[in-house]
């Protein structure tokens, strides 16, 4: 049996996942298999498992705890350990890094989304242009940005959201994205959105290039990696400049991130040394 294990959505998922686990497929040949998140039954037999491809948990996220929970009761080996996928989850984690003195995109939560919380917002923030996005979300999945006059979208209304300024360098500059392995940086790239656009994600027409990453933003992501409850096998830390040219934290994603493999300078090699050590240990 394969020692490895990529948690997949089902085979019907609407976006292509097949041709990361093609990459991965290449990284660990046999060693690998694949299970659909929703229906991986027993996954006992496997020494480690990665939810790497495990799309669409944001859009069914009580079914998600409840896998997170029945793994976790079975005492399963995960990568990134099952109680960090679940911190993970829910996006108000950037709320307990900024309490550890990580500088964060302002950011407030709202547990049902009004006007009120929007106005409020605005006015702490001193931006008239807003970002929402819901708590528990992927692949900017309802995310909207609001100006002055915008009405909150109905389908977002009274949900758990963050209000966040809209970021000028996402639209000027872009957002830098870090890539560690086994806690070493692999490689970076810089996400620029389409034009008029705020979302860097293919899907919406952004684009990527590879980068060196500066040293500011290195230590943001050495300082991120400290403050996160366990340490991590692999992690995308997500950033952008504020209005002073200072790195802060979008998001550090643990979970499923891309890993944009294909612009490391080892396609991947680091990634998979990382997860065969942890198999070894």
């Amino acid at each position: 049996m394969a020692r490895l294990c990529i948690l997949t959505p089902k085979p019907d998922y609407p976006e292509d996942w097949q041709s990361r686990a093609a990459q991965f497929s290449a990284l660990f040949g046999d060693d690998l298999a694949f299970r659909c998140w929703q229906d991986a039954g027993d996954l006992s037999g496997f020494e480690l498992t990665l939810p790497l491809l495990a799309w669409g948990y944001n859009r069914a996220p009580d079914l998600w705890y409840q896998a997170l929970d029945a793994w976790d009761a079975q005492g399963l080996r995960f990568a990134n350990p099952i109680s960090l996928l679940r911190w993970n989850t829910d996006k108000t984690y950037l709320l307990r890094l900024a309490e550890q003195g990580v500088p964060i995109v302002p950011t407030r939560h709202s547990d049902c989304l009004t006007e009120a919380d929007v106005e409020s917002a605005r006015l702490a923030f001193g931006a008239n242009r807003l970002v929402v996005k819901p708590a528990i979300s992927a692949g900017a999945d309802g995310t909207f940005v609001l100006g002055a006059d915008d009405p909150i979208p109905f389908d977002v209304l009274e949900r758990a959201m963050l209000i966040q300024p809209l970021m000028r360098a996402i639209q000027e500059e872009g957002e830098f994205s870090l890539f560690y392995f086994g806690g070493q940086l692999s490689h970076a790239v810089l996400k620029t959105p389409a034009t008029g656009d705020f979302r860097v994600q293919e899907q919406f027409g952004g684009r990527e290039v590879a980068v060196d990453a500066p040293a500011p933003a290195q230590a943001l992501a050495q300082a991120v990696l400290a403050a996160a409850p366990l340490p991590l096998l692999y992690a995308r830390v997500d950033m952008v400049r504020d209005a002073a040219g200072q790195f802060c934290l979008m998001e550090l994603e643990a979970i499923e991130p891309a890993l944009f493999l294909n612009f490391a300078p080892d396609t991947g090699a680091a990634f998979a040394k990382a997860v065969l050590n942890q198999l070894a240990a």
